[in-house]
């Protein structure tokens, strides 16, 4: 089967939150009057949620924790922290890896068809037309606009829907996260781990598939490599 189409994961793939083992930005959530670390709980219990579309944005999220706590929501706090989220947000596509972007030229100008598959909420994606990728992709799936999220087969199967190829016809690139490599090949995509932006300790979690140490690694990969414009 011919290769036909590229699919990325977004974030640690195309871009990247970290830089020297550190976060690039941080924010608070203290103005909302609660502890930082039931918070950070209440926040993961509501991963699936928030990826999904279930919750419609940010603000909805932080009222839902604030009640389960038997906490009033404090508005204009919650506002805030959400204003200072999507600053945060915005920073990593600020600046674009250039081997990541000579990867995608190079792709499109062999004529494969590429598009993206993330699992984010709205907030977390607010920059992603204004930033330097859009221009590349053909098709961008986000989870919360699908209302559903990797590693399930459905968000896989809409986006090759939506480039006009089957799964067998695609190569799926992403760090590893939310078990989105298994959910790919379970979908019938070729699935290739991205380890650019990850440390040893992290990618080395994840094995049985081919790992890709930088960007233009993918262009040697045999489907990639011997593909030409028909």
């Amino acid at each position: 089967m011919v290769i036909k189409a590229v699919f990325f994961d977004l974030y640690e793939t195309l871009i990247t939150e970290w830089e020297e083992g550190m976060k690039k930005a941080a924010y608070s959530t203290e103005s909302l009057g609660l502890d930082k670390n039931i918070f950070k709980i209440e926040w993961d219990l509501r991963r699936e949620r928030r990826m999904n579309g279930t919750f419609p944005d940010h603000q909805s999220v932080l009222s839902d924790i604030l009640r389960s706590q038997g906490i009033k929501p404090n508005l204009e706090a919650i506002d805030h922290v959400h204003e200072e989220r999507l600053i945060v947000k915005t920073i990593p596509f600020q600046e674009m890896d250039p081997h990541v972007l000579g990867l995608l030229r190079t792709l499109r100008t062999k004529g494969l068809k590429l598009g993206l598959i993330s699992n984010a909420a709205a907030e977390e994606v607010h920059a992603w037309e204004m930033c330097e990728l859009a221009d590349y992709f053909d098709e961008v799936v986000f989870s919360y606009e699908a209302r559903v999220a990797k590693p399930q087969k459905e968000i896989y199967q809409m986006a090759c829907e939506k480039l006009g190829v089957t799964p067998q016809e695609s190569v799926f690139i992403g760090d590893g996260g939310s078990d989105e490599l298994r959910g790919a090949t379970e979908a019938g995509m070729t699935a290739l781990q991205a380890i650019w932006f990850l440390p040893p300790m992290i990618s080395d979690r994840i094995t049985g598939y081919p790992k890709l140490k930088k960007p233009q690694d993918l262009l040697e990969h045999e489907d990639i490599k011997s593909y030409t414009i028909a």
